[in-house]
């Protein structure tokens, strides 16, 4: 008896990590001075001595149970964009900039080219927001795992000059929320859109003449990652006084937490464009109108406040980093809270 007889195959570990390294390699930063394979990694935070308070900023997630979808469709290269953008959109909001990132995937056995696969979807995504890919762990996991299954999670480090922090203490009535549009459900729930959908290849492979592609390939649609669309409100001079990434609880749930006591959001819901997908689920599902808004981002990823006299360079600034905005609603004086009309 041996380790590989007993499940773990380690030579498989060593291809899995050769495989990966070009796409390690993409996403490096000139602060990274460790290479893959070591025991840690090692970030210089030289370059931002000169800043009046730096301070680290973090995030964690994992992509839940959307990875189910990825094991029936056999698509693994785009799953790691979604568990950097969880983790990143997060660190986004505080005003970050996104540092490194570290992922971790678990799996039953390891197969060397699908490990690669989602760690190309890892370094993409770490390209997107500039975040260096430093490190990472395999777990192959015999007995814990099904042999074609596998979990992936992540963790990321940010940096902002304290007195840059997006905090939302400066909001006020008349200030504008301005969102930008979603790739579609993103990273939550998941486990109702499995309950909605029927989880079948010959069903995820059906095409439907509202969606741009399949339903299974609409619903891998990469999480849209924010970053630079941030920054480059940031870069225009334009103060974001308060900021919500709209993930697992929707509208009710998210943008109450960039709120201070005493203000109010109040939310357009004829502003944006609310993607097809969303419409089905809800039809196919039976799932009310509040219960949708209270689970989902309905079309819209991330939500800047700003002063409206900042609205229109901050929707050019969104729209010169590629992404699409829409002004969905203001902040009024009341109980900390949203209404949405």
């Amino acid at each position: 008896m041996d380790y590989k007889k007993a499940g773990v195959d380690i030579e498989a570990g060593y291809k899995a990590v050769s495989l990966m390294k070009e796409h390690i390699a993409s996403t490096m930063r000139p602060e990274v001075l460790t290479d893959i394979g070591g025991f840690s990694g090692a970030f210089s935070m030289k370059r931002f001595m000169g800043m009046e308070e730096p301070t680290l900023v973090s995030g964690t997630d994992g992509v839940g149970t959307k990875l189910k979808l990825a094991f029936l469709m056999d698509k693994h290269n785009t799953i790691g964009i979604d568990c950097v953008a969880m983790c990143v959109n997060d660190i986004a909001c505080a005003g970050g900039e996104p540092l490194f990132f570290l992922d971790y995937i678990a799996c039953g056995k390891n197969e060397p080219e699908k490990i690669a696969k989602i760690v190309s979807g890892v370094a993409e995504g770490c390209r997107q927001s500039g975040a260096a890919l430093i490190g990472g762990e395999t777990a192959e996991m015999p007995g814990f795992y099904p042999a074609e299954e596998y979990d992936l999670a992540g963790f990321s480090v940010g940096v902002v000059d304290k007195k840059d922090m997006i905090t939302g203490e400066g909001l006020k009535a008349g200030d504008v929320l301005v969102g930008m549009a979603s790739s579609g459900i993103h990273s939550n729930g998941y486990s109702l859109v499995r309950q909605v959908f029927t989880m079948s290849r010959e069903a995820l492979d059906r095409t439907y003449e509202c969606l741009s592609g399949s339903l299974g390939e609409t619903l891998l649609t990469p999480t849209k990652i924010y970053v630079k669309a941030l920054r480059s409100i940031r870069e225009a001079g334009v103060a974001i006084k308060a900021c919500s990434h709209i993930t697992g609880g929707g509208f009710y749930e998210n943008i109450p937490r960039m709120l201070k006591e005493g203000t109010h959001a109040v939310i357009d819901k004829n502003s944006f464009v609310v993607p097809p997908i969303f419409e089905m689920l809800a039809k196919d599902g039976n799932v009310a109108e509040e219960a949708m808004y209270n689970t989902y981002n309905m079309g819209i990823g991330m939500i800047a406040a700003v002063d409206k006299n900042d609205v229109d360079q901050t929707l050019q600034a969104v729209r010169s980093a590629g992404e699409k905005p829409y002004v969905i609603g203001e902040i009024v004086d009341g109980e900390k809270g949203i209404t949405i009309q």
